[in-house]
């Protein structure tokens, strides 16, 4: 019996480990997508002409949560299961995000910068803020924020969220608001929205005008949330007083752009969820998609629901 294709997109050292010879791996070249009967998906964008690649593909399966790379009405079209790994950086993405917060709202980057340059006088030039006693207004409350609100409320933090999908109140604490209010009321706002024509560059100039005067803003989320030129100039005038973001538009972001050269401003290249234990974890929850659907069964994180039954 000839064992089905699976195509991957990226080198992944532990492949081989994962899928101990239930399937032929090939790839990354995009040409061997033509004989891939599964697609294990990293950061490629798969569109119509990619799917033209893969004639026979039966599933395609995300390593992470976000599907925006994915069009999920030509996968269905083709009868192409779509799944992901929702429960896979939750940790590791949740983490860097907190980092991000403690970077720039210790300033670390300029202090580190000015023990370089041998400055002097360093304490005369701290102005780091304490985190405890503030409010993070999280935009979304999924996995990922309901971890980060965990630790910020560990910290003393107070934490509001906004998703349009929860209401309520949770047992960790956290208090939703309306969006206005999440605006209003947090010294802290962390994205954890999924991209969607709704949430597309939703932050622009007008948003941040209605931000707190002096917030501090973390993206680790999607970059196209974001208007960077609005970021930009929310950064200028001092309505955010610092940025730290995993996720931009585009990615990476050009050299010279001014968002890697602000001392108020830490951007790491999308890659909060690789850690080594976030990467392998996702990589073993994308295999047990793929040999679920492998054997005929609906896949447990199947993201384009309309297409199963496939005989249907």
């Amino acid at each position: 019996m000839t064992k089905p294709t699976l195509h991957i997109d990226r080198a992944i050292p532990d492949i081989n480990e994962v899928v101990q010879g239930a399937m032929v791996v090939v790839g990354p070249d995009p040409e061997a997508l033509a004989e891939a009967d599964f697609a294990l998906v990293g950061g490629a964008v798969w569109d119509a002409d990619r799917f033209d690649l893969a004639p026979n593909l039966r599933q395609l399966a995300r390593t992470g949560i976000g599907v925006d790379s994915v069009d999920l009405a030509e996968a269905t079209r083709r009868r192409v299961l779509v799944t992901n790994t929702p429960d896979g950086p939750t940790t590791s993405t949740a983490e860097h995000a907190v980092a991000l917060l403690f970077s720039v709202a210790k300033g670390l980057p300029i202090r580190q910068e000015e023990l370089r340059r041998a400055q002097g006088g360093y304490g005369e030039h701290t102005t780091g803020v304490e985190l405890q006693g503030m409010t993070i207004g999280l935009l979304g409350f999924g996995r990922i924020a309901r971890h980060m609100a965990q630790i910020c409320g560990g910290i003393g933090m107070e934490v509001l969220s906004h998703d349009p999908y929860v209401s309520g109140q949770v047992d960790d604490g956290t208090r939703f608001v309306d969006f206005e209010s999440l605006l209003a009321e947090s010294d802290v706002l962390s994205l954890h929205a999924p991209l969607t024509t709704e949430t597309e560059k939703l932050f622009d100039s007008a948003v941040f005008g209605r931000c707190r005067e002096g917030v501090l803003f973390i993206n680790a989320a999607r970059g196209g949330l974001v208007d960077h030129d609005a970021l930009v100039a929310a950064l200028d005038s001092g309505r955010v007083a610092a940025a730290g973001l995993d996720v931009t538009e585009p990615e990476p972001l050009p050299a010279d752009h001014t968002l890697l050269h602000r001392h108020n401003v830490v951007v790491t290249p999308h890659i909060a969820s690789n850690t080594t234990v976030g990467r392998r974890r996702m990589l073993d929850m994308a295999w047990q998609q793929i040999s679920q659907g492998a054997a005929g069964e609906r896949p447990t994180h199947l993201v384009n629901e309309d297409v199963w039954p496939l005989n249907g």
